[in-house]
């Protein structure tokens, strides 16, 4: 249970109605100062420096400035010292007086490790539901909406929790007919390029249940026999509870037992995998993109330098963002390979005319920095590791091309915690991280440029209803009035996958 504090903030939360214009303290920096200061507020100067100061004394860090009068935080700023979110890791405590790059703070603090939480429960809807037996898909709406409050209900019997974060996926919504379509593309590839030279390796990181590799392997065991006896399935996992979960589920019956000889379960971090696999595998990396954290950068409308977010924790443990034109070696990489490798245009806060650009930061009260963009730096290191230690691999992934309810900003997320079972949604990625879900959306066109550029392959994107015709019974799913859940819903995903 969340402690008395935080139950009791969320009820005064809940007090009033949600408005989505109100900003919280994140919101975009905005100009308090008189119009003859204009010129020297384009820069918000984080130790309030007036115009008489010379250049030498001039701050090169921008504080996020919030809607009303901002805290002068720039002393904390100087003497707090930087650390990352692996050096807090063995914390047992949230840090205070420290900052970090907003990649680390989104990855997560103590004492909940990213991206799971005690709070994040992941929906299973019980027996699979008979789509053919439906009349339509709000009848299948209808039905999911029984089981999900029935499913909670059972979790608030053994132990309630006004907080609990509820995720739901599309291998548990529609299973067995997901898995068994991600089960008919790597029998036929393997089929095609491996068999039988090699053995059908495949690795799935952040695996949830573990319903997908249980589904997987039934359909090969039952369908495809000789395939079957040279199959090995290794999840890589960084939650322990989950492993744990797994690994219970892999000995929950005798059919699900009698995979236990395929199946390896390794609690660890992708990030930290120092293992070098030289065999022809799969990796199976579904809806886990989303939850990579990301950098923020800005850029000066004037001179287009790029700065890069900082998040500061003060003594009281509150958030406040800076940014300061060093960028740290991950990010610079980043925005060189992603210029390299993109050969088409892609969202950028500087793609409008440099002169609009200039007259809005003029104007009264205008932001002094363009929007953020969150770039995907994780996500680079994670095809790093691909490349490094896999590089015979061949990826499979799905994830969200679109959010709806993002946070302001390029690629931006959203911020969202549910209270009563009820979904709030929030403006600043600042938050308590365990209390609340950041899901970025994946621009599977910068991320494909990039991905060919670390590992020299190739590959295919693909939504993900298209993927689903080519490999899935679809008649499976039908209802009677002939409309597809498993098409139509996740219309907002697509699917990159290795060729």
């Amino acid at each position: 249970m969340d402690s008395p504090i935080v139950t009791h903030l969320f009820r005064q939360l809940f007090k009033h109605r949600p408005c989505p214009s109100i900003r919280s303290h994140s919101s975009l920096p905005i100009r308090i100062a008189s119009l003859a200061s204009r010129t020297q507020q384009r820069r918000a100067l984080s130790n309030g420096a007036d115009a008489t100061d010379d250049t030498s004394r001039r701050e090169s860090n921008w504080q996020q400035r919030t809607d009303i009068f901002p805290l002068d935080k720039s002393d904390e700023f100087k003497k707090y010292p930087m650390v990352t979110a692996d050096q807090l890791r063995s914390r047992k405590e949230r840090p205070r007086r420290v900052k970090m790059l907003m990649r680390d703070f989104i990855d997560g603090m103590p004492p909940l490790p990213p991206p799971f939480s005690t709070q994040v429960v992941i929906f299973s809807p019980g027996e699979p539901f008979d789509f053919n037996a439906m009349r339509d898909e709000p009848e299948f709406h209808r039905l999911l909406g029984e089981r999900y409050t029935a499913f909670e209900d059972a979790l608030d019997a053994k132990s309630p929790n006004v907080a609990r974060q509820l995720w739901h996926t599309p291998t548990e919504l529609f299973r067995p007919y997901y898995g068994e379509a991600i089960a008919r593309y790597l029998v036929a590839n393997y089929r095609l390029s491996l068999y039988p030279y090699h053995d059908l390796i495949i690795y799935e990181m952040g695996a949830g249940n573990g319903t997908l590799m249980l589904n997987v392997l039934d359909y090969i065991r039952d369908f495809d026999p000789s395939v079957y006896a040279r199959t090995q399935y290794k999840i890589i996992e960084i939650s322990s509870s989950l492993a744990a979960l797994q690994q219970s589920h892999l000995m929950a019956s005798a059919s699900a037992r009698g995979h236990a000889s395929k199946v390896s379960i390794i609690n660890r971090s992708i990030f930290a995998w120092n293992t070098y696999v030289a065999s022809p595998c799969f990796f199976l990396a579904l809806e886990v993109f989303d939850n990579f954290a990301h950098d923020a950068i800005r850029y000066d409308p004037f001179t287009e330098e790029p700065l890069q977010g900082t998040v500061l924790i003060d003594a009281q443990g509150e958030f406040y963002e800076f940014y300061t034109p060093q960028l740290d070696p991950l990010a610079s990489r980043f925005l060189r390979v992603r210029d390299a490798a993109c050969a088409t245009p892609y969202p950028h806060p500087l793609r409008t005319p440099k002169l609009l650009r200039q007259l809005r930061s003029r104007l009264p009260f205008a932001p002094n920095l363009t929007d953020p963009e969150y770039i995907p730096t994780r996500l680079m290191e994670f095809f790093d590791v691909l490349h490094k230690h896999f590089p015979a691999h061949r990826l499979l992934t799905s994830d969200f091309h679109s959010l709806p309810d993002t946070i302001k900003g390029i690629n931006a997320p959203v911020v969202q915690t549910r209270y009563q079972r009820r979904t709030v949604p929030v403006s600043t990625p600042l938050v308590l991280q365990g209390h609340f879900d950041i899901l970025f959306p994946t621009d599977f066109s910068v991320t494909e440029s990039i991905y060919r550029a670390i590992t020299g392959k190739l590959t295919r994107v693909l939504s993900h209803e298209e993927f689903l015709q080519r490999w899935a019974f679809v008649e499976d799913t039908t209802t009677r009035s002939g409309e597809n859940p498993l098409l139509g819903w996740y219309a907002n995903a697509s699917v990159l996958c290795t060729v």
